[in-house]
C-alpha cells in the first residue's frame, strides 16, 4: 500500500491499531533505560506515545500525513511532561536520512517492504542505534502465509528471524539478543509474527 491507500485507511478507521503498544513491544522495551529512540513508521504512534509515557524522548516517522496528524492530536491529549517527548515528521522510511548512532533505540513494528528495500531499512535503522543500544523489530513471519491468520500474502514481504539475524549479525559491532517466531493470539486465530531484537556493542 502506498501513503494514498494508509491516508484512506486511517481516515476511515478510528485508530486502526488501537492505543495500546504491540505487545511485543511492551514486552522487550519495558525494561530499558529511558533515552532517545526513533519509531519507522510509527502509524498513529501508539508504540511511541508509550514510550514516551515511559520517560523516552521519541520521534515517530510515517508516510502517511493522516497518521502523523492522529498521532498528534494523541500527543495533544497527553500531559505536558510526556508531549514534550514526543515529536512526529511526515516521510518516507526508505529514503528519509536517519544520523548515525543518534538514539538508543530503534522500533521497526510491522513495516512490510520488498526485500531489497527492507535489507537496507534494517541495515540504516541498526546503524542509527549507539554502543549499548538496541534495534527491536517485529513483523507478520514467513510461516504465518501458511500456519497463521492475516497479515500480508504476499510472501516476499514477510519476514523470517534467522534471515533477518544473518543481517544484522554480519553489521561490525552488532550481537543478535533474540531471534524467534513468536505466536499473537487474534480475533480471528493465532497469527505469527518474527520478533528480533539487536545491540550495539
Amino acid at each position: 500500500m502506498d501513503a494514498d491507500a494508509w491516508d484512506e485507511r486511517y481516515r476511515n478507521d478510528d485508530l486502526v491499531w488501537g492505543i495500546e503498544p504491540n505487545q511485543f513491544v511492551r514486552r522487550q522495551c519495558e525494561s530499558f533505560p529511558p533515552g532517545a529512540a526513533l519509531d519507522l513508521a510509527c502509524g498513529e504512534g501508539r508504540n511511541a506515545l508509550w514510550l514516551a509515557q515511559l520517560g523516552w524522548q521519541v520521534l515517530g516517522i510515517d508516510y502517511s500525513p493522516v497518521a502523523i496528524a492522529r498521532a498528534q492530536a494523541l500527543t495533544a491529549r497527553q500531559p505536558y511532561d510526556v508531549a514534550i517527548r514526543l515529536s512526529w515528521r511526515v516521510g518516507d522510511v526508505t529514503t528519509v536520512p536517519v544520523k548515525e548512532a543518534s538514539v538508543d533505540l530503534a522500533l521497526v513494528s510491522y513495516l512490510h517492504l520488498p526485500p531489497e528495500q527492507r535489507a537496507a531499512l534494517m541495515l540504516r535503522a541498526a546503524r542509527a542505534v549507539r554502543s549499548q543500544g538496541r534495534l527491536i523489530v517485529v513483523g507478520h513471519d514467513r510461516r504465518n502465509l501458511r500456519e497463521g491468520v492475516s497479515g500480508p500474502q504476499d510472501e516476499t514481504l514477510l519476514y523470517d528471524p534467522a534471515e533477518l539475524s544473518d543481517l544484522l549479525g554480519a553489521l561490525p559491532g552488532v550481537s543478535v539478543e533474540l531471534a524467534a517466531t513468536v505466536e499473537r493470539s487474534t480475533d480471528h486465530g493465532v497469527a505469527l509474527d518474527t520478533l528480533v531484537r539487536a545491540r550495539r556493542g
